[in-house]
């Protein structure tokens, strides 16, 4: 067994109703001022009035900046960070999915450190710990929560850049399975199956560890066996809470082990053709599993039963009957079947492709991968 180490520095929070922990959370940190981060799409359902109540209720003061979008850009981040000091906040609270969790970990980096995001490109170049920051995720997918990255779309170069540093951790994480149950099917859709590719991935990479693999295996567990059901009921709440738990955990995974190259080659999707994170990371995965089998180790089948619809192990397994299941899944849960149909065009490929090979997560995926694989394996998924 190889060496390897590990540690989990932050508070997590779970639980129906563990949303009325906030303000004693804040007053902890001693924060007296919040700037909640969020977007237009709660703010329009009354979540973010549902947060900013119990923080006011507090006795704590609230700004909100609502701007973020799928996606974020570099010019939201600068102007949340602006909101931050001209309302003289003391921290910083994230509401929603991945997106507006990067912002405000890229807020809390600006706040402290100044320069722009881009300074900060790359493993380990923000110097120190940032603003006091909660994160409370309305998805059950990004596990934004409990990871060391903050990804940012660059317009000027059409490439989703990565801040990566245990720096930029949220403190706290408040998980309450409520703000699951009001989801589009859709977004639960998406969201669940982009938390499963984190378990996969870190379960598969070769960067795995016993610690990161009992994360991922309990991962596939709660949402193998619950995301048809919550994708079908989002107010079954038993369902709602493995999703929750079982995204938190798939983070954990991630944040430790990597993933590969669904997400390497998912990210200069979304940065050229503004497809969500979660529907291009689904409709890559049957590509890349098919890719990888040929470096499986055995992982597939334990993958597959833990998916599979019907229950116990498979008698005889093969890899491809995982990359038929995952065609499956996606296809019960109504996502796109190809590249082609969210609009990605062959001509962009050659440059995707060297984009993705920029990303660490090549390096961790089970079977080497050059950028001419890349350019077939995006040909193949089109």
């Amino acid at each position: 067994m190889k060496d390897y180490s590990f540690k989990i520095p932050q508070n997590i929070e779970f639980g129906i109703g563990s949303l009325k922990k906030l303000p004693e959370i804040l007053k902890k940190n001693k924060s007296d001022n919040v700037l909640l981060v969020s977007d237009r799409g709660l703010g329009s359902i009354g979540v973010v009035k549902k947060i900013q109540d119990i923080i006011l209720d507090g006795g704590i003061k609230c700004t909100t900046y609502l701007d973020v979008i799928p996606n974020p850009t570099v010019d939201i981040v600068n102007d949340a960070a602006a909101l931050y000091k001209e309302c003289k906040a003391t921290s910083v609270v994230a509401l929603g999915g991945g997106s507006s969790m990067d912002v405000a970990k890229a807020v809390g980096v600006l706040v402290n450190y100044g320069g722009d995001i881009t300074d900060y490109e790359g493993f380990d170049t923000v110097p120190g710990p940032i603003v006091p920051m909660i994160a409370i995720p309305t998805t059950a997918g990004t596990g934004s929560e409990v990871t060391a990255s903050s990804v940012i779309t660059d317009e000027s170069r059409n490439y989703k850049l990565s801040v990566i540093s245990y720096e930029i951790l949220p403190k706290y994480a408040v998980l309450d399975p409520e703000l699951i149950m009001t989801a589009p099917a859709s977004i639960a859709a998406s969201c669940g199956v982009d938390a499963l590719i984190h378990a996969i991935e870190a379960y598969i990479s070769v960067k795995a560890t016993p610690f990161s693999d009992a994360m991922a295996e309990k991962a596939m567990e709660l949402i193998g066996r619950n995301i048809r059901r919550f994708v079908a009921n989002r107010k079954d709440e038993d369902a709602a809470c493995a999703m929750m738990a079982g995204c938190n955990f798939a983070g954990i995974a991630f944040a430790w082990a990597k993933l590969g190259n669904v997400h390497a080659m998912s990210h200069p999707v979304s940065a050229y053709f503004h497809v969500a994170h979660g529907v291009a990371n689904s409709i890559l995965l049957p590509t890349v599993l098919r890719y990888n089998a040929l470096a499986d180790k055995g992982r597939y089948e334990v993958i597959y039963n833990y998916i599979r619809e019907s229950s116990g192990n498979a008698e005889r397994f093969e890899p491809e009957m995982l990359v038929e299941e995952v065609i499956k899944l996606n296809a019960d849960l109504g996502i796109p079947k190809s590249l082609s149909e969210v609009g990605v065009k062959e001509e962009t490929i050659p440059a995707m492709a060297k984009d993705a090979m920029k990303s660490g997560n090549i390096l961790a995926n089970p079977r080497q991968t050059t950028v001419k694989d890349v350019e077939e394996l995006y040909r193949k998924a089109l």
